[in-house]
């Protein structure tokens, strides 16, 4: 299905330089862009390249149009954010050509009749609701999936394919949960007691606000106690892991294979890259941006990017070696200093008179 390049920018905004007459089917990249694409420009040194595509339209910012403007035939769509602006026009087209599920609950599935199904909703084949569960308007419950005794899915909730949503967990509205994401197994709580571990039954539950991702074989566990918590519009990757009793704050972005150690507390708009590790009962502020691969050791009250790599090596002598670093800065002061007292002594030596 195409589009009018005019009615894509009377839905998303931006000022149109160009035939507003232009049929689009679809967004594509500056170099396999065609004649019925529109394309985008968010980094500066593609703009030679950008100067050169055979897209319909070009969505830019305006320091960038001021430079291609002159040079590309195309029309253009001059925006302050071309990056996000891509990302809705995706979302847009994405929606001319999505499947629509079909309402009601397969002949397969397995739904209790203590549970609430809107009409709206589509379940599909093989899934279990158990008793006390709801399901909202217009969900989408993909083949396989299991939603537990009294959980609670928002409305215009997508579960992918062979989902499990235990017992009592929650998600609000517009959420979308990847295939095999497990939201709501047990912590990881024991208590040792002469070399035995007795298990801490884990009580709580999983509440996960509205437009949150969670991706492919991500498990969130249920708290101990009180519960687990995801703010609205956390997004996380596949084949992360969040302990029991974090709280991960609104906006926070994870990459895959982070792993989250229980009731670690993160603020709002952070971000972590690939396979970053936080320790438990760490506290991160608002902000905070974590470089791929690091290890969060210690809590962290002011917003910044942050980067921890060291070494393997047995622990004692790591304790040793951390301990030498964290004096580094003493310890050039004091090297310093020391330069400027030879420095010095060198030249009371130079001026005295000669007998």
């Amino acid at each position: 299905m195409s589009t009018r390049l005019g009615e894509l920018v009377e839905r998303l905004g931006g000022r149109l330089i160009g035939n507003a007459d232009i049929e689009v089917v679809g967004i594509a990249p500056l170099s396999d862009a065609s004649a019925s694409h529109i394309t985008f420009l968010s980094n500066p040194k593609f703009r030679g390249q950008a100067a050169q595509t055979r897209a319909a339209a070009l969505i830019l910012s305006p320091p960038d149009d001021e430079v291609v403007g002159a040079t590309y035939s195309g029309a253009r769509i001059v925006v302050t954010n071309p990056y996000a602006y891509f990302a809705r026009s995706a979302q847009f087209f994405a929606s001319l050509n999505a499947r629509v599920a079909p309402h009601g609950i397969h002949p397969t599935a397995a739904v209790d009749p203590q549970a609430q199904v809107a009409a709206s909703a589509s379940i599909g084949p093989h899934v279990t609701i158990e008793a006390g569960a709801i399901i909202e308007d217009a969900c989408v419950i993909g083949a396989g999936c299991f939603v537990g005794a009294d959980a609670r899915v928002g409305s215009a909730t997508h579960f992918y394919p062979r989902v499990t949503f235990l017992a009592g967990c929650q998600i609000g509205k517009r959420g979308i949960i990847h295939s095999g994401a497990v939201i709501g197994a047990d912590g990881f709580g024991f208590a040792n007691e002469g070399g035995a571990w007795i298990k801490i039954p884990q009580t709580g539950t999983v509440k996960i606000g509205d437009d949150v991702e969670i991706g492919a074989n991500t498990s969130i566990d249920r708290g101990a106690l009180a519960d687990t918590v995801i703010e609205d519009g956390v997004k996380l990757d596949n084949q992360i892991q969040i302990g029991h009793n974090c709280h991960i704050g609104a906006h926070t972005a994870m990459a895959g294979c982070v792993g989250v150690a229980g009731s670690a507390i993160i603020g709002k708009h952070c971000t972590f890259g690939g396979a970053a590790m936080v320790l438990g009962h760490l506290t991160i502020a608002d902000n905070v941006h974590i470089s791929s691969g690091s290890m969060v050791s210690r809590s962290i009250h002011e917003k910044g990017q942050y980067t921890g790599f060291y070494p393997l090596a047995k622990n004692a002598d790591w304790e040793k070696s951390a301990v030498i670093v964290r004096n580094l800065p003493t310890m050039r002061e004091k090297i310093r200093q020391l330069e400027k007292t030879i420095k010095s002594l060198g030249n009371n030596e130079s001026e005295e008179p000669n007998e």
